[in-house]
């Protein structure tokens, strides 16, 4: 048997604690160390004397993981990243003349399968003590596989590789300077105005790099990217910070870099995002912060059912304990909402040279509302202005209700998340906390979490407050789609149960699209105004909403989710055409 321990000692501060789990190991009883405190103070763990008893787990759950991997799994890794810590065991490989999607959930190695495919992470097979590995290292691991003939070409020259890394919050701390510098500096292509028009950048070319939105870091680090002289182009999390027209073009953009001499990788959390980019897909699998596994290349329509269905059949590895469903049609016409909770009636908010309208809308008890709309158009203001964070200019808001508010940026600080989530761990452990995943998250601060997991929560602690009315702001933000997916779950049972009712307000179409009853479409121009139109009912609002941006929707035949339909096609036109945008 394959055996893997992980030990976060982040997790596991206090000595006494760490003593006592070494002085219990049944193994160190019998006069051997599998486990020992080190002279640094760090608790290690000894995988060959290991004997997987599951007692040091038990004590610790939410800083070791003692992992029994597959018979099958006798492979050395390609990559540790020390002792006791994260293991990968396989990586993708890029085909010429298509995009390939990597999905899977965060902390299962997408990220480092990518930086090894783009030689930023040397792999050292395992021996993290030893030297880094080299090309030759990589060829004979990879002998006989296609991995193979791809890092030959990169020995050879015949790969350039082009890489926009997933952090691009990042870049105004390491990179000075106005963004025209940036690109001027890094553009081997002389495209820079081409790719400045295609991408939307010309009117902050001239912004420095430090004031400018994520959204147009996101688009910025996208042309850094393509402005290089590669023929394979990597793209972590491409989507990240844009709005859904903004996805949409960026999708069209990527597509568009493919010919029949190059190819891209991308990794994306968004499934409507990832099916219509890619043609081909890479699961990977295991566990998270543990170890990552690479499934074999499948077609993209496939991969996504088959990761949705959380078995690969061709491999005989159940990843994920149940099947992800989506209903076989869309949501019906309610008839009978209960009582309106709270409405409004020709609101206007100025902010700056920005204006906002919400004409007149209402909101029933017991129903989820989604909000779709671009960057800057004014969600997030109508947003604060209902939940009372801002006060209207003009308008009223009738029937003041209690309002739980989860803004879109996230602060973190030095409490604890038990103290945070003190509410949520008494009274909602089954409907919130387990759910979530936030039961080894308990005695972290809030500053020590990743941007995903200061995301659940902050959910979590929208969802303990008493209200009548959930405010929640991009939750699907840092969320991978499996996450994603499960939110939806325990916001509308959540909501059901409390019989309160929530606004959500997201770029991600298919989960908006699971959580919604109805929907609240946002029109205008963004920075100068903004209207808001409805809610309508799901097939009014999503016909409104995908006309403008000029895609239509179908639902896939096995799992009934949304995906886009290719433009220009059959379907494309008869819905158009039909003035269906909207699958039926």
């Amino acid at each position: 048997m394959t055996r893997i321990a992980i030990v976060d000692n982040e997790k596991l501060k206090d000595m006494q604690q760490k003593l006592h789990i070494q002085s219990i190991c049944p193994v160190n009883r019998t006069g051997k160390e599998c486990i020992r405190v080190e002279e640094n103070g760090k608790l290690t763990i000894d995988e060959h004397l290991c004997t997987g008893c599951g007692i040091c787990p038990r004590e610790a759950p939410a800083a070791i993981k003692i992992i029994n991997l597959p018979e099958e799994m006798k492979t050395k890794p390609v990559h540790r990243y020390g002792e006791n810590r994260f293991v990968l065991y396989s990586i993708p490989t890029p085909s010429i003349g298509r995009v390939t999607g990597i999905l899977g959930v965060n902390g299962i190695g997408k990220s480092t399968a990518i930086k090894i495919l783009a030689s930023v992470i040397n792999p050292n097979f395992g021996d993290w003590q030893g030297q880094q590995g080299d090309y030759w290292q990589l060829l004979e691991y990879f002998k006989g596989t296609e991995a193979q003939g791809f890092f030959e070409k990169v020995k050879g020259g015949e790969i350039k590789v082009a890489y926009k890394p997933q952090q691009v919050e990042l870049i105004p701390k390491t990179t000075k300077g106005k963004v025209i510098e940036l690109l001027r500096k890094i553009d081997e292509r002389n495209g820079l105005r081409n790719i400045s028009n295609e991408l939307q950048l010309n009117e902050i070319l001239n912004n420095d790099i430090a004031e400018i939105s994520g959204g147009e870091l996101q688009r910025v680090a996208i042309a850094a990217t393509v402005l290089k002289n590669a023929n394979l182009y990597i793209f972590d999390e491409p989507t990240g910070y844009l709005d859904i027209k903004q996805r949409i073009n960026i999708s069209k953009f990527i597509k568009s870099l493919i010919t029949e001499s190059n190819s891209v990788l991308v990794v994306e959390h968004d499934l409507i995002i990832l099916d219509y980019i890619a043609d081909l897909v890479h699961l990977m699998y295991g566990k998270e912060n543990c170890y990552g596994i690479v499934s074999g290349v499948k077609p993209v329509r496939n991969g996504i059912n088959v990761y949705l269905s959380g078995y690969i059949k061709e491999e005989n590895v159940r990843f994920r304990d149940s099947t992800i469903k989506f209903a076989e049609k869309p949501p019906v016409k309610k008839k009978h909402f209960k009582e309106v909770i709270t409405s409004w009636n020709d609101i206007e908010k100025k902010l700056g040279n920005f204006n906002l309208k919400a004409h007149k809308g209402s909101i029933h008890r017991n129903e989820i509302i989604g909000i779709l709309g671009e960057n800057g158009i004014g969600k997030t203001t109508f947003v604060k202005v209902l939940a009372g964070v801002l006060e209207q200019d003009k308008g009223d808001i009738t029937k003041k209700v209690k309002v739980s508010y989860k803004p879109q940026y996230l602060e973190s600080s030095d409490a604890l998340v038990i103290d945070i989530l003190k509410d949520a761990f008494s009274k909602y452990s089954n409907q919130i906390i387990s759910p979530l995943n936030l039961q080894q998250l308990s005695l972290n601060k809030l500053s020590e979490l990743s941007g995903g997991e200061l995301q659940r929560v902050a959910i979590a602690h929208c969802l303990q407050q008493d209200a009548d009315l959930y405010l929640l702001d991009e939750p699907s933000a840092y969320l991978d789609s499996e996450q994603r997916l499960i939110l939806s779950k325990v916001v509308r049972d959540f909501i059901e149960q409390k019989e309160a009712s929530a606004l959500i307000v997201d770029h991600d179409l298919l989960f908006v699209d699971y959580i919604s009853d109805r929907l609240i479409v946002f029109e205008g121009k963004p920075a100068i105004e903004g209207s808001v139109a409805g809610p309508f009912e799901m097939e009014d609002g999503m016909n409104k909403f995908l006309k403008e941006l000029g895609i239509t929707l179908r639902r896939d035949t096995e799992t009934y989710r949304p995906r886009v339909n290719k433009l220009d096609s059959r379907l494309d036109r008869e819905q158009k055409e039909s003035g269906k945008y909207y699958y039926v």
